[in-house]
């Protein structure tokens, strides 16, 4: 799985910020989020998605539009009853710095609450981020296995650098969980919630 955003997508103040509208995709996105997911994937930063996977998976994708032009999008992809994937996290080159893969990650977790996972987890080279928004890391040989599905399409298969986090969204029933994925803080654990940009795993 490869990152889509880098740290030059860190920086954030309330100036720089443009107008987006965060939403479920639709069947219509199907070609920009070819173009802009693609697009990175040609420079070896995403994997590469066909038409078809983008349909099949359509329904995981939430995206960002701008005055009528997807500039980010980004996927919750569920992998049990109680835990998802953050992932496919793109901002277009000319959005980035302006606060919008922020939103779509805080539409992701507020959808990963809506259904009740327990917690979410993303692959990043961007941790930082992360732990502002309330992720830990974790050992990756900790996740569920099928969550490396995708990795065996990834040319840095045999080489990964990703760092593995989680985000514990209800901390009553994670406790109780057979799952042990290791000590990771929840989002009342003294976590600060910062309104900066984002990074996601693929």
């Amino acid at each position: 799985m490869i990152s889509s955003i880098r740290s030059d997508a860190l920086v954030e103040t309330a100036q720089t910020q443009i107008p987006a509208e965060v939403r479920k995709a639709r069947m219509s996105d199907i070609a920009p989020l070819l173009e802009l997911i693609n697009g990175y994937a040609a420079r070896g930063i995403m994997l590469p998605r066909t038409e078809f996977e983008l349909s099949e998976g359509m329904r995981d994708f939430v995206v960002a539009e701008s005055e009528g032009r997807l500039v980010g999008c980004g996927a919750l992809h569920f992998y049990s009853p109680t835990t998802g994937e953050v992932r496919s996290l793109a901002v277009a080159e000319s959005a980035k710095t302006h606060g919008v893969g922020r939103r779509v990650i805080e539409a992701i977790i507020e959808e990963a609450f809506e259904y009740s996972l327990d917690a979410i987890f993303v692959f990043t080279y961007v941790p930082e981020f992360f732990r502002k928004m309330g992720f830990g890391e974790v050992e990756r040989g900790a996740l569920p296995l099928k969550a490396w599905k995708d990795c065996l399409r990834c040319p840095k298969f045999q080489g990964c650098d990703e760092i593995a986090m989680m985000r514990v969204l209800r901390p009553e029933h994670w406790a109780t969980s057979s799952q042990k994925w290791g000590n990771i803080p929840s989002a009342s654990e003294g976590t600060e919630h910062v309104a900066l940009p984002i990074i996601r795993s693929q």
